[in-house]
């Protein structure tokens, strides 16, 4: 059967579809007409017609034994719990939300990038809000690979790494790292006053989360790393001391 679009722009498209994306957001996706998204559909979906191996849905790391790219999931990791959330959508499917600034361009497409490395299938959609980025895809298996995934805002539960998680973390607290501080936290000089009133300047990072759980898998990673740090209220994190600033500039740095 052919088409006028390329057989991957179709393949894309009913893989969203059948990922519970609305027929509007998936036209606009794919740059077709809604009427087209709803054709394509009626003829793979409604007649039954073989639509290849791009529909058998994605295995997953936990549950099927398939391949994880545990660098790449420990970054997403790190940005999940900062800024991220997963919502129920339709069939079964969720969908999983990580929200940036929209003048840091760099990371954005980091998020993007990050997401089809843990989903290799993934088709993320970046959308606009005000002020912000929101990176969105969707998965059955996102709750399987983010346990920590439940009713209520983070900071009102108890969240916990799993074991199978720890050892990631253990192998990547970089990245983890990178992904938490880039979501809630910031990297900017700061000043003190010396005795005789002069200022001096100093770099410092700085993560603030309500959520005392994830504020503890932050410092324990910090621990592992040998970066000192302190709080300097009670929902933040410093990291101000000079190795340990040259430490995170290595593997987070400014944003971009």
């Amino acid at each position: 059967m052919g088409h006028i679009r390329p057989q991957e722009t179709v393949d894309s498209a009913l893989r969203m579809s059948d990922n519970g994306v609305a027929d509007k957001t998936n036209a606009e996706i794919h740059g077709v007409a809604v009427k087209t998204i709803r054709r394509w559909r009626r003829l793979y979906q409604r007649r039954g017609l073989p639509r290849g191996t791009a529909f058998q849905g994605t295995p997953c790391p936990r549950c099927d034994g398939a391949e994880l790219d545990e660098a790449a999931y420990a970054l997403l990791l790190g940005w999940y719990l900062g800024d991220g959330s997963i919502a129920k959508a339709r069939r079964g499917v969720f969908t999983l939300q990580i929200v940036n600034d929209q003048k840091y361009p760099d990371l954005n497409r980091e998020i993007f990038e990050t997401i089809k490395l843990v989903k290799p299938t993934a088709s993320p959609c970046p959308r606009k809000g005000p002020g912000t980025i929101r990176t969105e895809a969707r998965w059955k298996h996102w709750p399987c690979l983010f346990p920590q995934h439940g009713p209520g805002m983070k900071h009102l539960r108890k969240i916990e790494l799993t074991d199978w998680q720890r050892e990631i973390v253990a192998k990547y607290p970089e990245q983890l790292l990178r992904g938490l501080f880039h979501s809630d936290g910031c990297r900017f000089v700061n000043w003190a006053s010396k005795a005789d009133g002069k200022r001096y300047y100093y770099v410092r990072y700085m993560f603030s989360n309500e959520s005392v759980d994830i504020r503890k898998i932050l410092t324990d990673t910090l621990d592992q790393l040998g970066i000192a740090w302190r709080q300097p209220r009670l929902n933040a994190i410093a990291v101000s001391r000079k190795e340990g600033v040259a430490a995170l500039d290595g593997f987070v740095g400014p944003k971009s």
